[in-house]
């Protein structure tokens, strides 16, 4: 049932809530996977959580012109920016950021960057609250730091010089501030460089987090995969015998890198990292009891998924962001009937979208 909230400003033409206002996943999810948790035996739980204000994290488009920015998103199906100022589901310091970036662009000439020409000094900004709380480019960074004041963690310049819709190019420089954001999550600081991925509803992820790790036993030999930043397993390693962490992108493992650092060195010396594809790590499970596994969207990699079909582990915890792939994925791990589905859980990170998160626990049958 939909909740009365205060009205969307910018609906049209922003496509970013399709379902705002609406509590929960969406109706066709659920649907699905009710009907998929009934048929091996379990019930499907669904897990809300804030209803606005709930989005730490933003990557957002800048297009317009100097003395008339626009921040925001596409609208469906084009490069037509819907300016969004006042979003309901933003973190109001990152609706104030782009307000002060506006402010920014426009005291110092800077271009937004316009899509044919292909051509401009901004093309996109990505910002991220802490849970906590000369040339244009200078020109801006020195307007928005002054705007921003103790507000702001850090800020950063990425180059992007490709014709695609990436977001995010290879290129990096700091500006000013710390290296990566740090979070509390499942009970340990886990650190985030802007190039890693973070979830953007930081109470339910950490939610996600605390019902994986009970999962998980205590004196457990462990294996997580795509463990990015270790938002997952760092939490893991007080009362672990060994966590093995495999992470391919270097933004993740840097992220990770700085996280082990502020392990106490008994907890260090417990963990190891293979960096690498899923794929080509699958030595990793030898003689792991617990398996994590929280993979992009396409799901597990083939050669990792066939692995966990013939060798089950005692737990396999599956994280996942794409209805379609867990569920191809879950029915190979129970189709020959060594797996069996113990508990299905389905995490609203993404309110009023057509998107869900995924928890499911396997063990042997």
């Amino acid at each position: 049932m939909s909740e009365r909230l205060p009205p969307c400003p910018h609906r049209p033409p922003c496509p970013g809530c399709p379902r705002y206002g609406e509590r929960g996943i969406a109706a066709p999810i659920r649907g699905r996977l009710a009907e998929f948790a009934a048929a091996h035996g379990v019930t499907l739980e669904v897990v809300d959580g804030a209803r606005l204000g709930f989005r730490h994290r933003a990557r957002l488009a800048i297009r317009g012109r100097a003395n008339s920015p626009k921040i925001g998103i596409f609208q469906t199906g084009t490069h037509r920016i819907a300016d969004i100022p006042n979003c309901r589901t933003h973190h109001p310091l990152v609706n104030r950021t782009a307000a002060a970036l506006k402010q920014a662009i426009r005291e110092a000439g800077c271009s937004p960057y316009a899509d044919r020409p292909h051509r401009g000094d901004l093309r996109y900004v990505q910002v991220a609250v802490n849970s906590d709380q000369s040339d244009p480019l200078t020109a801006v960074a020195e307007a928005l730091t002054a705007a921003m004041g103790d507000a702001l963690h850090s800020l950063w310049w990425n180059g992007q010089p490709e014709r695609s819709n990436a977001i995010l190019g290879p290129h990096w420089k700091r500006l000013c501030g710390e290296e990566a954001i740090e979070e509390r999550i499942g009970g340990v600081s886990v650190f985030f460089p802007p190039g890693a991925f973070g979830q953007s509803n930081l109470d339910l992820a950490d939610a996600l987090v605390e019902r994986v790790a009970s999962w998980i036993p205590d004196g457990a030999r462990v294996a997580e995969f795509y463990a990015g930043c270790g938002a997952i397993g760092l939490g893991l390693l007080p009362r672990s015998v060994a966590v093995t962490f495999n992470e391919r992108s270097e933004h993740g493992l840097r992220g990770l890198e700085l996280g082990l650092a502020l392990r106490p060195s008994e907890e260090r010396e417990r963990a190891r990292v293979e960096a690498g594809p899923a794929g080509d790590c699958v030595d990793a499970l030898a003689g792991a009891d617990s398996v994590v596994v929280d993979p992009p969207r396409k799901g597990l990699d083939p050669a990792l998924l066939e692995s966990l079909v013939r060798t089950p582990p005692s737990r396999l915890a599956y994280v996942s962001c794409d209805v379609d792939s867990f569920v191809r994925d879950a029915e190979r791990l129970l189709e020959d009937g060594r797996n069996r589905l113990r508990e299905l859980t389905a995490f609203a990170l993404f309110p009023y979208t057509e998107h869900t998160e995924i928890t499911a626990r396997f063990e042997p049958s």
